[in-house]
């Protein structure tokens, strides 16, 4: 496989896994990054998964992913932002 080549066929729907602090506001950011990457995103289809202590919370979020940049990009806006511990 070429460097460049995809195993990811474009546009494609996109699950990506987000965890942070259980705080007033995670939700509404990481929906925010969101839609800045998929206009058409809805916060209504996120996923929740609290910590058994409380303390955390996973998010499922599903894009429609349209390019490997794009991914790259949420990625890396995901992972920089002061809420957000962790992205899969």
């Amino acid at each position: 496989m070429k460097p460049d080549e995809s195993l990811i066929e474009y546009p494609s729907r996109f699950p990506i896994k987000v965890m942070g602090a259980q705080v007033e506001g995670f939700i509404e950011a990481v929906a925010h990054v969101a839609r800045q990457f998929d206009p058409e995103f809805d916060a209504s289809t996120i996923e929740q998964r609290p910590s058994s202590g409380g303390k955390y919370l996973g998010l499922t979020i599903t894009v429609t992913a349209t390019s490997r940049e794009q991914l790259d990009e949420l990625y890396r806006t995901l992972t920089t932002h002061p809420l957000v511990k962790v992205v899969l």
